[in-house]
């Protein structure tokens, strides 16, 4: 069994694409500034779980061939997909996204449209800064793309940033995989999932997701998340429709210092993705968020928040209609709403990294943004669902599981720095990670 999906390339030719100015940055249009200078919030607002479920960690690293680095150029078109072993052919050519097409395969060309905007968007900020001492070159930094083939069915591409000007490492990873859920792992995931089913037999599942870690070099960027995923469970006796299905993710930000302004911005642009579609997503994915990245032995948050959400559906509580009179949500109401969410990522993030790439920044705030880093790999390692299960199967894909952690972190026994008392910018940060606050 096996099957053919890749996304579309973005329709503009990458070659002849034209610059825009940053005010510019909205919904799904995705160009950074030609100018150097650093945008201000005045002029944005006029504009613009962490991976897979605890099986889908097992089915996406358990098997694959080995990988090739090639350049972050487009993917192919889709011409035919063998879903499940029931072939599926377009009655017209594939469309970016087309409604005629299932789920699969537009989520599919969604995440596969958006790696390819994120990527070229982090391109031009390195190209848009001066060769440094870390990137001496007077060639900018290009993303790499490892390729992986999955032998029980599916790929993924792994765009990944090293040694940048701006960014010291940056991954933007998309996986397309389908394959065999056995009882146990769909057990595993039920306390997760409860629209699903009660686990009696080995079912087909698809999923697929794009998942993005950045760690920029100067302290006062922020480094960043973002993962969004569709998963089905095909029914065996009616093939055509899925047994069950959900979309889930999410973005957070992860300061090392902390900038209100910024803060307000990034959660500015998440609300209002989320306030176009329901009054309700905002508070309640907010508060979600705030409570899946929380580090339980360090007692505090790993960054300042943004939104998470899992097993959404349109039989999600939070889809139910407050009065009987409103209109049910559909599965293509719940999709429009992670194409805004993932969307808003640019325009909420890409201003913050442009008002703070060329600061200068003092060894000691080096030392800190380390220390955070810190823990930033403790939650990846300890808490991170799909992290913590990735690493505990026999012949997973560890460079893919890791992609997120950063190149460099420090630890130190009872570090003074951000002390209580201190009053210190780093105490600063201690206090809302301690305390997480309503930024909007």
């Amino acid at each position: 069994m096996s099957i053919r999906i890749a996304a579309l390339r973005a329709a503009r030719p990458t070659s002849s694409r034209p610059k825009v100015s940053l005010p510019q940055l909205s919904r799904r249009a995705y160009s950074t500034p030609s100018s150097r200078a650093a945008p201000s919030y005045k002029r944005l607002g006029a504009s613009a779980a962490t991976g897979f479920a605890i099986a889908l960690g097992y089915t996406i690293y358990h098997g694959y061939n080995e990988s090739k680095q090639v350049r972050c150029d487009a993917a192919p078109l889709v011409d035919a997909v063998d879903t499940y072993g029931y072939p599926w052919l377009p009655v017209h050519a594939i469309e970016k996204d087309d409604p005629k097409n299932p789920m699969r395969i537009r989520m599919a060309n969604w995440v596969k449209s958006l790696q390819d905007h994120i990527v070229n968007t982090m391109e031009e900020i390195e190209s848009a800064s001066e060769p440094n001492s870390f990137s001496p070159s007077s060639e900018s930094p290009k993303f790499l793309r490892d390729t992986w083939l999955r032998k029980e069915g599916g790929e993924g591409s792994s765009c990944v940033l090293a040694g940048g000007r701006v960014f010291e490492k940056a991954g933007v990873n998309v996986s397309v995989v389908h394959g065999s859920l056995p009882p146990r792992a769909q057990k595993a995931m039920l306390p997760d999932h409860p629209s699903l089913p009660e686990p009696i037999e080995t079912v087909p599942f698809f999923a697929t997701g794009l998942s993005i870690v950045i760690h920029p070099r100067n302290p006062h960027v922020p480094t960043v998340h973002l993962n969004y995923r569709y998963f089905e469970i095909e029914d065996p006796q009616n093939p055509n429709e899925p047994k069950a299905w959900w979309f889930g993710g999410g973005s957070d930000l992860t300061p090392s210092y902390l900038d209100e302004d910024d803060c307000i911005h990034f959660h500015q642009e998440l609300k209002k993705a989320c306030d176009k579609h329901d009054s309700r997503y905002w508070p309640d994915f907010k508060k979600a968020c705030d409570k899946y990245f929380f580090i339980t032995h360090r007692g505090e948050s790993r960054g300042i928040g943004g939104i998470f959400f899992d097993d959404l559906t349109t039989s999600s509580p939070i889809n139910q209609p407050p009065v009987s009179t409103m209109k049910h949500k559909t599965k293509e109401d719940l999709f429009e709403f992670v194409k805004d969410a993932s969307s808003a990522f640019l325009p909420a993030y890409v201003p913050i990294v442009y008002k703070h790439k060329d600061r200068k920044w003092t060894e000691e705030e080096r030392r800190w943004q380390q220390l955070r880093r810190g823990r930033y790999v403790e939650f990846n390692l300890v808490y991170d669902r799909g992290t913590k299960f990735g690493l505990h199967t026999p012949g997973a894909r560890v460079e893919s599981i890791l992609m997120s952690l950063p190149e460099t972190a420090r630890w130190e026994y009872m570090s003074p720095v951000g002390a209580e008392g201190s009053n210190t910018r780093e105490e600063e940060l201690q206090k809302v990670l301690k305390n997480p606050k309503e930024w909007v």
